[in-house]
Protein backbone atom coordinates (compact mmCIF):
# COMPACT_ATOMS: atom_id res chain seq x y z
CA UNK A 1 0.00 0.00 0.00
CA UNK A 2 1.67 3.33 -0.90
CA UNK A 3 2.41 5.87 2.24
CA UNK A 4 -0.32 7.55 3.81
CA UNK A 5 0.65 11.52 3.91
CA UNK A 6 -0.97 12.24 7.28
CA UNK A 7 0.50 15.42 7.16
CA UNK A 8 -2.86 16.22 4.95
CA UNK A 9 -4.81 16.03 8.15
CA UNK A 10 -4.50 19.32 9.51
CA UNK A 11 -6.78 20.89 12.27
CA UNK A 12 -7.97 23.92 12.72
CA UNK A 13 -10.52 24.50 15.71
CA UNK A 14 -13.46 27.45 16.70
CA UNK A 15 -14.55 27.83 20.29
CA UNK A 16 -17.40 30.06 21.38
CA UNK A 17 -17.46 31.09 24.89
CA UNK A 18 -19.43 32.77 27.25
CA UNK A 19 -19.39 36.04 28.94
CA UNK A 20 -20.03 36.36 32.20
CA UNK A 21 -21.23 38.72 34.84
CA UNK A 22 -18.64 37.88 38.20
CA UNK A 23 -20.83 39.15 40.60
CA UNK A 24 -24.49 37.30 39.65
CA UNK A 25 -22.84 35.13 36.89
CA UNK A 26 -25.26 35.85 34.55
CA UNK A 27 -24.45 35.96 30.59
CA UNK A 28 -23.69 39.54 30.15
CA UNK A 29 -23.02 41.71 26.92
CA UNK A 30 -19.79 42.75 26.67
CA UNK A 31 -20.41 45.03 23.61
CA UNK A 32 -17.67 43.82 21.82
CA UNK A 33 -14.83 45.44 23.33
CA UNK A 34 -13.32 41.62 24.40
CA UNK A 35 -13.38 41.05 20.71
CA UNK A 36 -11.92 44.92 20.06
CA UNK A 37 -9.09 44.18 22.41
CA UNK A 38 -9.01 40.82 21.45
CA UNK A 39 -8.28 41.39 17.76
CA UNK A 40 -5.05 44.18 18.70
CA UNK A 41 -3.72 41.05 19.95
CA UNK A 42 -4.39 37.93 18.26
CA UNK A 43 -5.99 39.97 15.29
CA UNK A 44 -9.15 37.96 13.58
CA UNK A 45 -8.28 34.58 15.62
CA UNK A 46 -11.59 36.42 17.96
CA UNK A 47 -15.03 37.19 16.97
CA UNK A 48 -18.24 38.43 17.49
CA UNK A 49 -20.97 36.05 17.46
CA UNK A 50 -24.79 37.23 17.17
CA UNK A 51 -25.40 37.46 20.73
CA UNK A 52 -23.50 40.01 22.55
CA UNK A 53 -22.63 37.62 25.49
CA UNK A 54 -20.52 35.26 22.85
CA UNK A 55 -17.59 35.64 21.68
CA UNK A 56 -15.96 33.11 19.34
CA UNK A 57 -11.80 32.11 18.68
CA UNK A 58 -10.68 30.20 16.27
CA UNK A 59 -6.85 28.57 16.03
CA UNK A 60 -4.56 29.19 12.66
CA UNK A 61 -4.28 25.81 10.69
CA UNK A 62 -2.28 23.89 13.26
CA UNK A 63 -0.11 20.65 11.81
CA UNK A 64 -0.64 18.36 14.78
CA UNK A 65 -2.96 18.18 17.80
CA UNK A 66 0.47 19.94 19.77
CA UNK A 67 -0.23 22.92 18.02
CA UNK A 68 -3.90 22.84 18.05
CA UNK A 69 -2.91 22.36 22.21
CA UNK A 70 -0.68 25.60 22.51
CA UNK A 71 -2.84 27.70 19.74
CA UNK A 72 -6.17 26.55 21.96
CA UNK A 73 -4.76 27.64 25.54
CA UNK A 74 -3.38 30.50 23.92
CA UNK A 75 -6.06 31.97 22.67
CA UNK A 76 -8.03 30.89 26.37
CA UNK A 77 -5.69 32.86 28.08
CA UNK A 78 -5.85 36.00 25.60
CA UNK A 79 -9.67 35.87 25.79
CA UNK A 80 -10.00 35.07 29.76
CA UNK A 81 -6.92 37.92 30.47
CA UNK A 82 -8.94 40.47 28.19
CA UNK A 83 -12.38 39.51 29.74
CA UNK A 84 -10.65 40.06 33.37
CA UNK A 85 -9.49 43.41 32.57
CA UNK A 86 -12.74 44.45 31.05
CA UNK A 87 -14.47 43.28 35.20
CA UNK A 88 -16.17 40.42 33.06
CA UNK A 89 -15.38 36.58 33.02
CA UNK A 90 -15.48 33.90 30.60
CA UNK A 91 -16.37 30.02 30.36
CA UNK A 92 -17.17 27.52 27.90
CA UNK A 93 -20.54 25.50 28.57
CA UNK A 94 -22.97 24.34 25.80
CA UNK A 95 -25.73 26.13 27.38
CA UNK A 96 -25.38 28.91 30.78
CA UNK A 97 -27.11 27.11 32.98
CA UNK A 98 -29.97 29.79 34.29
CA UNK A 99 -30.06 32.97 31.72
CA UNK A 100 -32.54 33.76 29.77
CA UNK A 101 -31.92 34.34 26.34
CA UNK A 102 -34.62 36.93 26.30
CA UNK A 103 -32.84 39.56 28.35
CA UNK A 104 -29.85 39.06 26.15
CA UNK A 105 -29.03 42.04 23.69
CA UNK A 106 -28.05 40.96 19.85
CA UNK A 107 -24.74 42.05 18.11
CA UNK A 108 -26.22 45.13 15.63
CA UNK A 109 -24.28 43.90 12.82
CA UNK A 110 -25.88 43.29 8.99
CA UNK A 111 -25.64 39.79 8.69
CA UNK A 112 -27.17 39.02 12.16
CA UNK A 113 -30.07 41.40 11.31
CA UNK A 114 -30.44 39.28 7.97
CA UNK A 115 -30.53 35.57 10.01
CA UNK A 116 -32.63 37.39 12.78
CA UNK A 117 -35.54 38.74 9.97
CA UNK A 118 -35.55 35.47 8.54
CA UNK A 119 -35.83 32.87 11.37
CA UNK A 120 -36.88 35.63 14.31
CA UNK A 121 -37.07 33.54 17.39
CA UNK A 122 -35.67 30.79 16.26
CA UNK A 123 -32.43 33.06 16.12
CA UNK A 124 -33.24 34.92 18.89
CA UNK A 125 -33.41 32.01 21.59
CA UNK A 126 -29.86 30.40 19.57
CA UNK A 127 -28.03 31.12 22.73
CA UNK A 128 -25.97 28.19 22.49
CA UNK A 129 -22.06 27.14 22.68
CA UNK A 130 -20.32 24.86 20.18
CA UNK A 131 -16.93 23.48 19.15
CA UNK A 132 -16.07 23.02 15.48
CA UNK A 133 -13.14 20.76 13.69
CA UNK A 134 -11.99 21.10 10.55
CA UNK A 135 -9.93 18.51 9.26
CA UNK A 136 -7.85 19.19 6.26
CA UNK A 137 -8.11 17.29 3.25
CA UNK A 138 -6.37 16.41 0.03
CA UNK A 139 -9.15 17.45 -2.12
CA UNK A 140 -12.83 18.32 -2.42
CA UNK A 141 -13.61 14.87 -3.76
CA UNK A 142 -12.07 13.19 -0.53
CA UNK A 143 -14.01 15.33 1.91
CA UNK A 144 -17.12 14.34 0.35
CA UNK A 145 -16.17 10.91 0.60
CA UNK A 146 -14.69 11.10 4.40
CA UNK A 147 -17.74 12.92 5.19
CA UNK A 148 -20.25 10.69 4.17
CA UNK A 149 -18.56 7.88 5.96
CA UNK A 150 -17.67 9.69 9.08
CA UNK A 151 -21.15 10.76 9.77
CA UNK A 152 -22.50 7.07 11.63
CA UNK A 153 -19.36 8.38 14.47
CA UNK A 154 -20.81 11.52 14.85
CA UNK A 155 -23.41 10.45 17.80
CA UNK A 156 -20.36 8.59 19.47
CA UNK A 157 -17.65 11.75 19.32
CA UNK A 158 -20.87 14.13 20.11
CA UNK A 159 -21.55 11.86 23.57
CA UNK A 160 -18.23 12.68 24.97
CA UNK A 161 -18.67 16.25 24.30
CA UNK A 162 -22.34 16.51 26.07
CA UNK A 163 -21.88 19.94 28.36
CA UNK A 164 -25.22 21.67 28.10
CA UNK A 165 -27.50 19.70 31.38
CA UNK A 166 -29.31 23.13 32.17
CA UNK A 167 -31.40 25.94 29.97
CA UNK A 168 -32.84 28.63 31.81
CA UNK A 169 -32.55 27.32 35.18
CA UNK A 170 -34.02 23.71 34.35
CA UNK A 171 -32.12 20.56 34.64
CA UNK A 172 -33.65 19.51 31.56
CA UNK A 173 -32.91 15.73 32.05
CA UNK A 174 -30.50 16.21 28.81
CA UNK A 175 -26.61 15.70 29.01
CA UNK A 176 -26.88 18.22 25.87
CA UNK A 177 -29.54 20.58 25.41
CA UNK A 178 -27.68 22.21 22.95
CA UNK A 179 -28.63 20.40 19.79
CA UNK A 180 -32.22 20.48 21.19
CA UNK A 181 -32.28 24.35 20.76
CA UNK A 182 -30.38 24.65 17.73
CA UNK A 183 -32.46 21.78 15.76
CA UNK A 184 -35.14 24.94 15.57
CA UNK A 185 -33.10 26.16 12.38
CA UNK A 186 -33.57 24.83 9.07
CA UNK A 187 -30.39 22.81 7.71
CA UNK A 188 -29.51 21.43 10.81
CA UNK A 189 -28.81 17.90 12.36
CA UNK A 190 -27.24 14.78 10.43
CA UNK A 191 -26.52 15.43 6.94
CA UNK A 192 -27.71 12.89 3.91
CA UNK A 193 -24.84 11.35 1.97
CA UNK A 194 -23.61 12.82 -1.35
CA UNK A 195 -22.57 10.33 -3.87
CA UNK A 196 -20.01 13.21 -5.11
CA UNK A 197 -18.58 16.46 -4.67
CA UNK A 198 -20.94 17.49 -7.72
CA UNK A 199 -24.05 16.15 -6.22
CA UNK A 200 -22.99 18.35 -3.17
CA UNK A 201 -22.19 21.80 -5.03
CA UNK A 202 -25.42 21.28 -7.21
CA UNK A 203 -27.35 20.95 -3.86
CA UNK A 204 -25.76 24.19 -2.65
CA UNK A 205 -26.51 26.05 -6.36
CA UNK A 206 -30.19 24.69 -5.87
CA UNK A 207 -30.40 26.46 -2.67
CA UNK A 208 -28.58 29.63 -3.73
CA UNK A 209 -31.03 30.18 -7.23
CA UNK A 210 -34.17 29.71 -4.95
CA UNK A 211 -33.26 31.61 -2.28
CA UNK A 212 -33.21 29.47 0.34
CA UNK A 213 -29.62 30.18 1.74
CA UNK A 214 -27.59 33.60 0.50
CA UNK A 215 -24.05 31.02 0.81
CA UNK A 216 -23.10 27.49 1.77
CA UNK A 217 -22.41 28.79 5.06
CA UNK A 218 -26.29 28.75 5.78
CA UNK A 219 -25.72 25.41 6.08
CA UNK A 220 -25.46 24.53 8.94
CA UNK A 221 -25.44 20.81 9.57
CA UNK A 222 -23.63 18.62 12.20
CA UNK A 223 -20.43 18.26 9.59
CA UNK A 224 -19.59 19.70 6.35
CA UNK A 225 -17.67 19.67 3.39
CA UNK A 226 -16.08 23.36 3.86
CA UNK A 227 -17.61 25.71 1.33
CA UNK A 228 -14.36 27.52 0.93
CA UNK A 229 -11.20 25.48 1.89
CA UNK A 230 -9.97 21.76 1.77
CA UNK A 231 -11.50 20.75 5.40
CA UNK A 232 -14.54 18.44 6.43
CA UNK A 233 -15.78 20.43 8.96
CA UNK A 234 -17.68 18.71 12.57
CA UNK A 235 -19.86 21.04 14.19
CA UNK A 236 -21.95 18.76 16.12
CA UNK A 237 -20.46 19.33 19.70
CA UNK A 238 -21.10 21.13 22.73
CA UNK A 239 -17.58 23.39 23.68
CA UNK A 240 -16.21 21.89 26.21
CA UNK A 241 -15.37 22.82 29.43
CA UNK A 242 -11.26 22.23 29.27
CA UNK A 243 -9.14 22.73 26.99
CA UNK A 244 -7.69 18.44 26.89
CA UNK A 245 -10.98 17.34 26.20
CA UNK A 246 -11.42 20.28 23.23
CA UNK A 247 -8.11 18.32 21.88
CA UNK A 248 -8.74 14.53 22.83
CA UNK A 249 -12.25 15.22 20.45
CA UNK A 250 -10.54 17.09 17.86
CA UNK A 251 -8.12 14.03 17.51
CA UNK A 252 -10.82 11.78 17.47
CA UNK A 253 -12.35 13.40 14.35
CA UNK A 254 -8.84 13.48 12.81
CA UNK A 255 -8.03 9.89 13.71
CA UNK A 256 -11.79 8.94 12.21
CA UNK A 257 -10.72 10.82 9.02
CA UNK A 258 -7.31 9.61 8.62
CA UNK A 259 -8.48 6.12 8.92
CA UNK A 260 -11.34 6.33 6.34
CA UNK A 261 -9.00 7.96 3.95
CA UNK A 262 -6.49 4.71 4.74
CA UNK A 263 -9.44 2.33 4.52
CA UNK A 264 -10.34 4.16 1.07
CA UNK A 265 -6.28 3.50 -0.49
CA UNK A 266 -7.16 0.17 0.24
CA UNK A 267 -10.51 -0.20 -1.86
CA UNK A 268 -12.58 -0.48 2.04
CA UNK A 269 -14.81 1.35 2.98
CA UNK A 270 -17.63 1.76 5.64
CA UNK A 271 -21.16 1.42 5.30
CA UNK A 272 -23.15 3.86 5.16
CA UNK A 273 -26.43 4.23 7.71
CA UNK A 274 -29.55 6.29 6.51
CA UNK A 275 -29.60 9.71 8.01
CA UNK A 276 -32.67 8.35 10.38
CA UNK A 277 -30.32 5.77 11.71
CA UNK A 278 -28.02 7.93 12.55
CA UNK A 279 -30.59 10.50 14.30
CA UNK A 280 -31.73 7.83 16.89
CA UNK A 281 -28.00 7.61 17.85
CA UNK A 282 -27.88 11.16 18.13
CA UNK A 283 -30.79 11.54 20.16
CA UNK A 284 -29.64 9.01 22.37
CA UNK A 285 -26.07 10.33 23.20
CA UNK A 286 -27.96 14.27 23.39
CA UNK A 287 -30.46 12.64 25.98
CA UNK A 288 -27.72 9.86 28.11
CA UNK A 289 -24.34 11.35 27.11
CA UNK A 290 -21.46 8.23 27.84
CA UNK A 291 -23.56 6.75 30.18
CA UNK A 292 -26.54 5.21 27.39
CA UNK A 293 -26.93 2.53 25.06
CA UNK A 294 -26.11 3.50 21.52
CA UNK A 295 -27.50 1.32 18.57
CA UNK A 296 -24.98 -1.09 16.91
CA UNK A 297 -26.27 -1.06 13.17
CA UNK A 298 -24.68 -3.56 12.56
CA UNK A 299 -25.11 -6.00 15.55
CA UNK A 300 -28.74 -4.30 15.22
CA UNK A 301 -28.64 -4.16 18.96
CA UNK A 302 -28.33 -1.54 21.76
CA UNK A 303 -24.71 -1.51 23.06
CA UNK A 304 -23.06 0.74 26.35
CA UNK A 305 -21.64 3.87 24.80
CA UNK A 306 -18.62 3.10 26.63
CA UNK A 307 -17.87 -0.13 24.99
CA UNK A 308 -18.80 1.58 21.53
CA UNK A 309 -16.13 4.34 22.37
CA UNK A 310 -13.37 1.99 23.26
CA UNK A 311 -14.54 0.74 19.82
CA UNK A 312 -14.12 3.44 18.33
CA UNK A 313 -10.69 4.15 19.92
CA UNK A 314 -9.45 0.13 18.94
CA UNK A 315 -10.78 1.28 15.04
CA UNK A 316 -8.92 4.59 14.66
CA UNK A 317 -5.81 3.08 16.92
CA UNK A 318 -3.48 2.03 13.66
CA UNK A 319 -3.11 6.11 12.43
CA UNK A 320 -2.80 7.73 15.81
CA UNK A 321 0.93 7.49 15.91
CA UNK A 322 1.20 8.89 12.73
CA UNK A 323 -0.56 11.61 13.53
CA UNK A 324 1.44 12.42 16.44
CA UNK A 325 -1.49 12.50 18.80
CA UNK A 326 -2.30 9.34 20.49
CA UNK A 327 -1.50 11.18 24.17
CA UNK A 328 -4.74 13.25 23.20
CA UNK A 329 -6.38 9.92 21.99
CA UNK A 330 -5.66 9.13 25.01
CA UNK A 331 -7.13 11.54 27.48
CA UNK A 332 -10.34 9.83 26.48
CA UNK A 333 -10.47 7.43 28.83
CA UNK A 334 -9.84 10.00 31.46
CA UNK A 335 -12.69 11.81 30.17
CA UNK A 336 -14.56 8.18 30.65
CA UNK A 337 -14.04 8.04 33.97
CA UNK A 338 -14.41 11.30 35.16
CA UNK A 339 -17.65 12.39 32.95
CA UNK A 340 -18.38 14.91 30.64
CA UNK A 341 -19.02 18.82 31.50
CA UNK A 342 -22.87 17.31 31.53
CA UNK A 343 -21.73 14.89 34.59
CA UNK A 344 -19.59 17.36 36.23
CA UNK A 345 -22.01 20.05 35.83
CA UNK A 346 -24.76 17.98 37.36
CA UNK A 347 -22.33 16.68 39.78
CA UNK A 348 -21.76 20.35 41.36
CA UNK A 349 -25.25 20.82 40.98
CA UNK A 350 -26.21 17.58 43.10
CA UNK A 351 -23.91 18.75 45.83
CA UNK A 352 -24.64 22.23 46.32
CA UNK A 353 -27.90 22.73 44.80
CA UNK A 354 -26.75 25.93 43.24
CA UNK A 355 -27.15 27.27 39.79
CA UNK A 356 -24.61 29.63 40.57
CA UNK A 357 -21.81 26.89 42.00
CA UNK A 358 -22.23 25.45 38.82
CA UNK A 359 -21.47 28.49 37.27
CA UNK A 360 -18.26 28.89 39.39
CA UNK A 361 -17.25 25.98 38.23
CA UNK A 362 -17.56 26.24 34.63
CA UNK A 363 -14.98 29.57 35.13
CA UNK A 364 -13.02 27.50 36.90
CA UNK A 365 -12.28 25.05 34.77
CA UNK A 366 -12.08 27.12 31.89
CA UNK A 367 -8.09 27.45 32.32
CA UNK A 368 -7.91 24.04 34.05
CA UNK A 369 -4.57 22.48 33.30
CA UNK A 370 -3.31 25.09 30.96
Amino acid sequence: MANINFSQFTLGIEEEYMVLDPVNRELKSHQQRIVTEGQKVIRDKVKAEMHQAVVEVGTDVCRDVDEAYKDVSHLRRTISHIAGDLGFWVGASGTHPFSHWESQLITDHARYKEILDILQDAARSNLIFGLHVHVGMESREMANHIANSTRYFLPHIYALSTNSPFWEGRNTGYKSYRSKIFDKFPRTGIPETFDTIEDYDNFVKLLVKTNCIDNAKKIWWDLRVHPFYNTVEFRICDVPLTVQETIAIAALFQGVCAKIYKLRLQNLNFIQYSRALINENKWRASRYGIDGLLIDFGKEEEINTRVLIYELLDFVDDVVDELGSRHAIDYITKMMEEGTGADRQLKVFQQTNSLVNVVDYIHAQFLAGV
